[in-house]
């Protein structure tokens, strides 16, 4: 049994913008690309349906979302850093060897 071919998501990327330049056919980029004609228009369909969320407030959503997260994380060390810092001065002042 033949595995199943995989391709990355820049190949389909520059294959999809050969088909919407429109400077050859769907076919003759099959047949360059060795990939079913189907499986071409499928890509195509599924690239215009997805091409208007790049321009929507999710991906400024999700960066905001991210950079929140950062923050938090680094501000979290921080205070590990300090309290850490806070217990040895601690342990030093009352004299315990733990």
């Amino acid at each position: 049994m033949a595995k199943r071919k995989r391709y990355s998501p820049e190949l389909k990327a520059q294959i999809v913008l050969e088909i919407l330049k429109e400077e050859k056919t769907i076919s003759q980029l099959a047949s360059e690309h060795e990939i079913h004609v189907s499986q071409l228009n499928r890509w195509k369909r599924e690239a215009l349906e997805n091409l208007p969320q790049l321009f929507s407030d999710q991906n400024k959503t999700i960066e905001t979302v991210k950079s929140e997260y950062e923050k938090q994380i680094n501000d979290l060390y921080a205070e590990v850093g300090r309290l850490t810092t806070e217990l040895s001065w601690l342990k030093k002042k009352s004299g315990l060897k733990l």
